[in-house]
């Protein structure tokens, strides 16, 4: 049975820090296509940051700079370092894995998402 499981989320005061984590279960951890991505209502869903399977990085613009996504292979755990967080960083968050080794950045477009977390709130207060 596949698990993606966030944690993590919370609410903060701009400026601040959160971390998220994202374990997973029921497939190979180290040739699966990781991300994250975030929804406010309203609004498609769109791409945060992405690991590829040796562990190179891709950011929206958005949060270049102040995000860092990272994987723990040992631990099954994808973390998403959220640091100067701004209100417009608001909405729920969802880990997203694409496993097998099928593509390079389970962000890029056109990309079929094979699992989803159940998403984790960040609210961050002006």
């Amino acid at each position: 049975e596949v698990q993606v499981v966030e944690s993590g989320g919370g609410s903060v005061q701009a400026g601040g820090s959160l971390r998220l984590s994202c374990t997973v279960s029921g497939f190979k951890f180290h040739d699966a296509a990781l991300g994250w991505f975030r929804q406010v209502p309203g609004k498609e869903r769109e791409a945060v940051a992405a690991i590829d399977t040796i562990g190179s990085t891709t950011y929206a613009d958005s949060v270049k700079d102040r995000f860092t996504v990272s994987a723990d292979n040992t631990k099954r755990t994808l973390y998403l370092q959220m640091n100067n967080l701004k209100p417009e960083d608001t909405a729920m968050y969802y880990c997203a894995a694409v496993p097998g080794a099928m593509v390079r950045y389970c962000s890029d477009s056109n990309i079929k998402i094979n699992y989803w977390g159940q998403g984790t709130q960040v609210t961050v207060s002006a």
